[in-house]
């Protein structure tokens, strides 16, 4: 059942609490619940590791997905794949377990309201340039701004701000418009269409997640490049 009523757009409109200027919402619990079960599952998966063939099924299972994101790094960045990965590996699991929990009854995923996907699109927006500094050094990073000519300058600045912008709306717009779909078809056909809607939702989570994952590296190895790299831009994913 769906906590969010058709008419409302965003999970920010459910209130469970309200106290003078303390006002808990449906997106701040279910944001917390999600960061909860992130650091209790890694304190419990990688208490007892193991090095051996037999392992535990968890253990298997987060070494695919690591082995998975450090591949997808690797193939946009020549070295430093250690650098990126907590904070790649990081957005990629948040928003994966916020869309893929959707299938639990009053639910609604964070990632559904522009809020949440905001703040990971400002997210990706400071870590560009603190990457980017710190491969290249201030000066380098910000001669990228002026080039091939200084006139480009705004340009670039609003290509930045763009991007970030779509950042946040792709990933709100695709969450929102598929958890209104559910609730339509559950007030229209109440059994099939909806079993059927939650399944495909699973898949478009995982992709969503994939896909604000890769942009995010594409736009940290753009910033890292140097200017002899940029000749030969970093290789995207298929």
């Amino acid at each position: 059942m769906e906590i969010v009523a058709i008419n409302q757009i965003s999970p920010d409109q459910v209130i469970f609490f309200a106290w003078k200027f303390v006002t808990i919402n449906a997106t701040l619990l279910y944001t917390w619940l999600i960061m909860g079960v992130l650091v209790v599952g890694s304190v419990l998966i990688t208490r007892n590791l193991s090095t051996e063939r037999t392992m535990s099924r968890w253990q298997n299972l987060m070494e695919v997905i690591v082995t998975g994101i450090r591949g997808e790094i690797r193939e946009m960045v020549k070295d430093g794949v250690d650098t990126y990965f907590p904070f790649i590996g990081t957005i990629f699991l948040f928003i994966l377990l916020s869309n893929l929990l959707t299938f639990i009854p009053g639910y609604v995923a964070p990632t559904s309201s522009l809020t949440t996907t905001s703040a990971l699109a400002i997210l990706v927006f400071f870590a560009v340039p603190i990457y980017g500094i710190s491969k290249q050094g201030i000066i380098e990073y910000l001669k990228e701004y002026i080039r091939p000519n200084p006139i480009f300058f705004p340009f670039h600045v609003m290509g930045e701000l763009s991007r970030t912008l779509a950042l946040a709306v792709r990933l709100f717009g695709n969450l929102m418009s598929h958890e209104k779909v559910i609730a339509i078809l559950l007030a229209v056909t109440p059994l099939f269409f909806p079993i059927v809607m939650q399944a495909l939702g699973l898949l478009i989570g995982l992709i969503q997640a994939y896909i604000f994952a890769v942009l995010a590296m594409v736009y940290i190895a753009s910033a890292t490049q140097t200017h002899e790299e940029g000749e030969h831009p970093p290789k995207t994913p298929s």
